[in-house]
């Protein structure tokens, strides 16, 4: 079964600040009078948002600039969720943007060596920032986009100059907030990704790589507010879509190893197990393998939540003592279980969505039961099943 999705495809080819966020966000449909109206309903005042237009190389990008008259911006984490808790806001969006300064507070925390709850933000605690933040969960919120996918993340060299003096580029806060996320260096002293920006897309961001799967309904670009001095434009790229999203896993990973010294006898026991640890697919397939030897290959394909239990399987039950292991792409056809009448009663059957329209496959085992006690030939169960119309299919409840 499938669900049609808006995804969004975070491009950071020129790193990410929440400015730039923000920005790509407008750029890619959020209304800037929504935007405004949203954020008046925080007790947050002494500011201007300055929306426009800017030429990033060849590319027109908006902008944001938030004007503000605040000359010492700094506030605990504890002032800043009772600013959003006590706001107007809708629950998901006060949610999102809570989440987001939490992991501020958490790698400002490990950064400075003291309590969450005793953390000050300075550059983050500035109205600026909490723009930024809350506005990124009020559009996310209107653009109804429910999940998010961004691309590696470039790490500059050099320095930058902060409240607590200067910092290797990137940010110490940077750098905790990007445990687990993929990135790669670059030739730059110049700061791309911030912490706002890493904050963001820690929070937000449930897969990183390559530009998911999707039909393309929009596309942002927010600009930065630096030149880059390799000449690059300055931009955030936000593309969004729709997505078929499957209930089951669409990324499987698939395990296999080379077997010659072993009893294929044992291979309904060793799939048995697999299953129940919950395999997807196992398959067996004959080889020639060195020095002319009969073998085997036996290939796994799993989730990837099930790939340990299932390597762990092979290695116990089999003469394996290594195996290779790859994730992959799949693309599974809508289907449903359920049942058609026949002449013997009910018999279980697959209804399956393809791109030519249903069609309904029986269950072997159910068939074979079917079979065995009627004492009839099996092909003549399936034939039956094949009369059955669709419309007679009954859906498992």
């Amino acid at each position: 079964m499938t669900d049609q999705r808006t995804i969004a495809y975070i491009d950071c080819f020129s790193g990410i600040s929440g400015d730039m966020f923000l920005g790509a966000l407008l750029d890619a449909g959020l209304p800037l009078a929504e935007l405004r109206g949203q954020l008046a309903l925080l007790d947050l005042d002494g500011y201007t948002l300055a929306v426009g237009k800017k030429g990033c190389g060849a590319i027109a990008a908006t902008s944001l600039a938030i004007e503000t008259t605040e000359i010492h911006p700094h506030r605990s984490w504890g002032e800043i969720r009772q600013l959003i808790t006590a706001s107007n806001l809708a629950e998901p969006v006060k949610e999102t943007a809570l989440s987001i300064f939490f992991l501020l507070a958490e790698a400002e925390a490990k950064v400075h060596g003291r309590p969450v709850d005793s953390v000050h933000f300075h550059e983050v605690g500035g109205i600026d920032s909490i723009i930024d933040i809350v506005g990124t969960a009020i559009g996310l919120d209107a653009l109804n986009i429910t999940s998010l996918q961004c691309s590696p993340l470039p790490m500059p060299r050099g320095w930058v100059q902060c409240a607590h003096g200067m910092l290797p580029l990137p940010a110490p806060a940077t750098c905790e907030l990007l445990h687990g996320v993929p990135v790669y260096g670059v030739e730059l002293s110049q700061e791309l990704v911030t912490p706002t920006g890493a904050a963001i897309i820690k929070g937000l961001a449930t897969d990183y790589g390559p530009m998911p799967s999707m039909t393309m309904t929009g596309v942002g670009y927010g600009a930065g507010s630096q030149e880059l001095a390799n000449g690059q434009p300055n931009l955030l790229r936000l593309v969004i879509g729709t997505a078929r999203l499957a209930v089951e896993p669409q990324e499987v990973e698939v395990i296999e190893t080379h077997l010659d010294d072993w009893s294929p006898e044992t291979f309904p026991y060793l799939s048995e197990r697999l299953f129940a640890l919950g395999a997807l697919d196992v398959a067996l397939i004959p080889i020639q393998m060195k020095k002319g030897r009969p073998g085997f290959l036996l290939r796994v394909i799993c989730d990837r939540a099930s790939a340990l239990a299932a390597k762990e399987c092979i290695l116990s039950e089999t003469t394996a003592i290594g195996l290779r292991f790859r994730p992959e792409q799949r693309w599974t056809l809508p289907r449903e279980a359920g049942t058609v009448p026949t002449r013997w009663g009910a018999v279980r059957v697959k209804k399956i969505a393809t791109p030519a329209g249903e069609v309904l496959t029986p269950e072997y085992e159910d068939c074979k039961r079917v079979a065995s006690a009627h004492t009839v030939p099996l092909k003549e169960v399936y034939a039956e099943v094949a009369r059955a119309e669709r419309t007679d299919f009954k859906k498992d409840t």
